[in-house]
């Protein structure tokens, strides 16, 4: 079973994809938009790769404050998964991103990617990490 992770912003979406074990998961691309109401290109997009790919789950990245309470982009977020539950017919999951972004800098960091190349990396890095963390999660029950 293969699966998708996905770090929704306000003008972009960090794609990630798991093997086809769904053991791991790997930065896959960053959809870019130039306005942050015009999903319907971004949508396509990830169809795309679902059937490219034969992703069976995708999990999206829930922001939360740090505290655990629903920030402000929740609702957004909300609609944007419903959006693609509704377009795909896929099972969708939520998973709190907390610190996911501040992780892919830190792991860019180290990897050596020079600051002013990492908003190439960041969303597709962090949608890595909220899928690993699915993915490990499932693996340990």
């Amino acid at each position: 079973m293969r699966y998708m992770g996905l770090d929704y912003g306000d003008k972009t979406v960090g794609v990630a994809v798991s093997d086809e074990m769904g053991i791991t998961a790997q930065p896959y691309i960053t959809i870019t938009r130039e306005r942050r109401n015009k999903l319907r290109q971004t949508c396509k997009q990830i169809e795309d790769i679902i059937r490219e790919k034969n992703i069976e789950v995708i999990v999206v990245g829930k922001p939360l404050n740090m505290n655990g309470t629903e920030g402000e982009r929740i609702e957004e977020t909300r609609e944007f998964i419903e959006m693609v539950r509704r377009r795909t017919g896929l099972t969708v999951e939520e998973l709190d991103e907390r610190l996911t972004t501040v992780e892919a800098d830190r792991i860019l960091d180290a990897t050596g990617v020079a600051k002013e190349n990492r908003k190439e990396y960041i969303d597709k890095m962090a949608a890595a990490i909220i899928l690993q963390t699915y993915l490990d999660m499932k693996k340990n029950g």
